[in-house]
C-alpha cells in the first residue's frame, strides 16, 4: 500500500474557510488506498474550549486508511506575531514527525507560508518526493494583504522561502492559471506545475428553497428581501470596505439588505466602521460551519465574491464554488483580467466590476434587483457550472494522477 505524509495547519472540527478541501481531498486518498497519514495540531480556530478539551487526549483518530494525528500546540490568538510564532513551533513538531514517520511522498499546502519549506526539509532528509500544493502565493499575498511592502526584509526572507520551496517541489498544484502565470515568471520550470482548481461537493453543497431555509428565522431575515451575502474570512485582503461602503450607497432602496457572515483579524473594524457610516442595511453575523454553506448561500439573491484590488492574481476564493453549487449568481468585486472575470463573464454566472470599483458593485446589485428573473438564470448557470467542471471527483483525481506521477 501506497503511502502519504501529510500536515495541515488547520481541521475537523475546525471552522475556517474551504476547510474541506482538504477534508474531502485526503479522504479520496484514502478510498483509492492510500495509507494517509495527516499530522494537525490540537483544534483552535473556531472552536470553544469545551471542544479543545474533548480534543485534549484524542492524540489519534482512524477512518479506514487515513490516520489523523494531532499534536498539542498553544492556542491560536487574533495577533499576527502570535499567529506566526504558533506557525513556528508547529512547523517544528512536524519536521519531527516527518522525519520519524514512514512514508513514500509529501503532500503539503499552502497554509502557512512556511509550509513548503518546512516540507522540503523533510524530503531532504528522508530523500523522498514532494509535491506542493499552491493555495496562495507568497510573499505577494502579505503585500495584497498591506502586512508589507516588496523590498523590505520579510518580503525578502519571503522571497527566500518562496524559492526554496519551488526549488526543492517535485511537482506544484495551482489552482488557477493565474497562479501558473505568477511562479512561471519567478522561473519554476513550467512542466513541474499543474493548474487543478478547487472544487465543491454539489452532493453535499446544494440549492435550498427559501421556505425551507431555517436562517431566516434564526437571524430574523425577511424571506421577502433581496439579500446580498458575502460568507468567509474578515481581513484586509477581502476588502470588506467595498461592501460596507456599497450598502451605505444603496440604502435608499428598503428591500436590499447585507448579510455578512463571517470573522477574521480585522472583524471589528469592518463593524466599526459601519457603525461611523451609519449603515443601517446591513447585518454582521458569525460565521457558519461548512455543513450550513448551503443555507448561507441559498439565502443570497446574489453573493460576493471580493478582493483588494491587485491581491486577485495571487488568489482564487474557493467561495465561488460553494456560491455557484447553491445555484446563487455571484457577484465579484476582484482585479480585472484574472481568471474570476473571464469564467464570470464568460458563462453568464453572475456579474464583474473591478476591486475598486464601488459604484460599480453597487450598480450591479441593483441591475439584479431590478431585474430578478435574469439574476435567477445566473445561477442556475452557476449551478450546471460547477456540476461540470468543479466536482470533487474529477479534481481529487487529478490530485491523485499528479501524486502517483512522482513516486
Amino acid at each position: 500500500m501506497k503511502r502519504l505524509l501529510a500536515f495541515s495547519a488547520y481541521y475537523e472540527p475546525e471552522v475556517a474557510a474551504s476547510l474541506y478541501l482538504s477534508t474531502n481531498l485526503y479522504e479520496d486518498f484514502a478510498k483509492d488506498g492510500w495509507k494517509v497519514d495527516l499530522f494537525v495540531p490540537m483544534p483552535t480556530r473556531g472552536v470553544d474550549d469545551k471542544i479543545r478539551k474533548i480534543y485534549k487526549n484524542r492524540k489519534k483518530e482512524s477512518k479506514g486508511n487515513l490516520s489523523i494525528h494531532r499534536i498539542s500546540l498553544i492556542k491560536e490568538g487574533k495577533g499576527t506575531l502570535g499567529r506566526a510564532v504558533r506557525y513556528i513551533l508547529m512547523n517544528l513538531l512536524f519536521i519531527w514527525k516527518g522525519i520519524t514517520t514512514k512514508t513514500d511522498v509529501i503532500f503539503v499546502q499552502s497554509t502557512p507560508p512556511t509550509q513548503g519549506a518546512m516540507a522540503a526539509i523533510i524530503k531532504k532528509v528522508k530523500k523522498i518526493p514532494l509535491v506542493y500544493n499552491l493555495q496562495d502565493v507568497f510573499p505577494d499575498s502579505m503585500v495584497g494583504m498591506g502586512m508589507t511592502r516588496e523590498g523590505s526584509i520579510i518580503f525578502k526572507a519571503g522571497q527566500i522561502i518562496e524559492k526554496f520551496t519551488y526549488k526543492n517541489a517535485d511537482k506544484i498544484i495551482v489552482i488557477s492559471n493565474d497562479m501558473k502565470n505568477n511562479i512561471i515568471e519567478k522561473g519554476v520550470p513550467v512542466n513541474k506545475i499543474s493548474v487543478v482548481s478547487n472544487w465543491i461537493d454539489t452532493k453535499s453543497v446544494k440549492p435550498i428553497v427559501k421556505e425551507n431555509n431555517y436562517l431566516f428565522e434564526k437571524y430574523g431575515l425577511s424571506r421577502g428581501d433581496f439579500h446580498v451575502v458575502y460568507a468567509g474570512n474578515l481581513g484586509y485582503a477581502q476588502n470588506i470596505e467595498i461592501i460596507i461602503q456599497a450598502a451605505k450607497r444603496l440604502e435608499n432602496i428598503k428591500n436590499i439588505q447585507f448579510v455578512i457572515f463571517g470573522n477574521g483579524a480585522q472583524e471589528e473594524e469592518y463593524k466599526k466602521m459601519a457603525v461611523e457610516l451609519g449603515v443601517v442595511n446591513l447585518k454582521f453575523f458569525p460565521i457558519q460551519p461548512y455543513s450550513e454553506v448551503s443555507y448561507v448561500y441559498s439565502l443570497a439573491d446574489v453573493s460576493i465574491v471580493s478582493c483588494k484590488k491587485g491581491f486577485g492574481g495571487s488568489a482564487m476564493p474557493s467561495k465561488t464554488w460553494s456560491i455557484m453549487a447553491a445555484g446563487t449568481p455571484v457577484l465579484a468585486s476582484f482585479d480585472a483580467g484574472t481568471d474570476m472575470q473571464k469564467i464570470i463573464s464568460s458563462d453568464h454566472l453572475g456579474l464583474f466590476s473591478d476591486a475598486s470599483n464601488i459604484e460599480g458593485l453597487a450598480d450591479n446589485i441593483k441591475y439584479l434587483y431590478l431585474h430578478k428573473k435574469q439574476a435567477e438564470e445566473m445561477g442556475e448557470n452557476a449551478r450546471r457550472y460547477v456540476e461540470a467542471n468543479a466536482s470533487r471527483h474529477s479534481c481529487t483525481a487529478r490530485y491523485i494522477g499528479i501524486v502517483n506521477s512522482v513516486i
